[in-house]
């Protein structure tokens, strides 16, 4: 296995284009799926479960917290692989009703002195019919999914409404919970979107739609108070979950991005900006929606702060690429020694420790 370890990959992916690298990674993870014994092997290496970690969200059992972040899996290619990197859950997308390329290439860099990683992919997916038939397949499968959904590119913002109808209905019948991404600085619009009127509005229609759990993913580059009132807006609207927070445009946080005023930036530049954020909203709703953070997660110690903060699950993406899945396994057993160092028996009794 020593031969194999994702640093000796690493090194080979990161000679390639990110995105090539990103998609030799992809046929990997479809390869793995479809061969048992490689299946077994690494699931059995990786996969991380313990009665203190597991938990009963959105009528789902929840083997650990760790889940991948949307993004990575935008058509839903990779959801059987996804136990093998020692996911607990997996949310795919950002899926749009019709297929889109995204922006123009090269759209996707490596910041490897400070591990992060800058992107303006646009949306770019097979579209829903085509991520659809995916979910069709997926049977005998007892994992936790999540859709994350989004506007086609071409949609006004005053028809933004139509696209995410679109997407409801299509996936009103497939997996656990749906995501409305509304927060990518990617689409031009679409963080305008993030308005009460607009959050009221779709929920409001979301709801009558789908009996699936709906959760709001939101940005980091907006003040604590005004990331409040969204989330508590949306709460009362209907929302069962905040999701924070998505990439950051702020790009006075390092003088090393590739280029200015270009696309989102995310892992460890955003690490303490969506902890923050997170624990303002944590303070002021842990205890009346369900709280999933992601944002430079590279770390049991930062999953867990996250965890405190009233994070009942973690997500991470960008941070894989630099530690690969064994960083998902460690943030895992570190969990597990966390948990006990607090005399704690159960996840549960950690989660929003900071308000209690």
């Amino acid at each position: 296995m020593s031969l194999f370890t994702y640093q000796t990959l690493k090194k080979f992916l990161f000679k390639l284009d990110p995105e090539t690298a990103h998609t030799l990674a992809g046929m990997g993870l479809r390869f793995s799926a479809v061969c048992p014994p490689l299946n077994k092997y690494l699931t059995k290496h990786y996969f991380v479960t313990h009665p203190s970690l597991q938990q009963h969200i959105f009528d789902r059992t929840f083997q650990n917290p760790v889940g991948l972040g949307a993004g990575f899996d935008k058509n839903g290619q990779y959801i059987k692989a996804m136990p093998t990197l020692g996911m607990g859950f997996t949310e795919i997308g950002t899926v749009t009703p019709k297929p889109q390329e995204g922006n123009p290439k090269p759209r996707l860099f490596r910041l490897i002195d400070i591990d992060s990683i800058q992107n303006a992919m646009g949306f770019n997916n097979k579209g829903s019919h085509y991520m659809l038939q995916k979910l069709k397949k997926i049977t005998f499968f007892d994992y936790p999914i999540g859709i994350n959904i989004g506007k086609n590119k071409v949609t006004p913002e005053n028809e933004a409404l139509d696209d995410y109808e679109l997407l409801f209905k299509a996936f009103k019948e497939y997996g656990d919970y749906v995501v409305i991404n509304i927060s990518s600085p990617n689409t031009p619009g679409l963080r305008d979107l993030q308005n009460e009127s607009f959050i009221k509005a779709i929920f409001a229609m979301g709801k009558k739609i789908t009996t699936k759990p709906i959760l709001l993913k939101i940005a980091p580059d907006m003040t604590a108070q005004d990331a409040i009132t969204l989330c508590t807006t949306a709460v009362e609207a209907g929302a069962d979950g905040i999701i924070a927070t998505n990439t950051t445009i702020d790009y006075t946080l390092t003088d090393s991005p590739y280029k200015k005023d270009f696309g989102g930036m995310s892992g460890a530049i955003l690490t303490e900006k969506s902890y923050e954020l997170f624990r303002a909203i944590g303070k002021e709703l842990y205890g009346k929606t369900l709280l999933i953070s992601v944002g430079g997660i590279d770390s049991a110690e930062e999953a867990y702060r996250r965890i405190k903060a009233g994070a009942s699950l973690v997500q991470v993406y960008s941070m894989l690429v630099y530690k690969g899945p064994k960083l998902i396994k460690d943030i895992n057993e570190g969990i597990i020694q966390l948990l006990k160092k607090d005399g704690y028996t159960h996840i549960s009794e950690a989660i929003g420790a900071d308000w209690k």
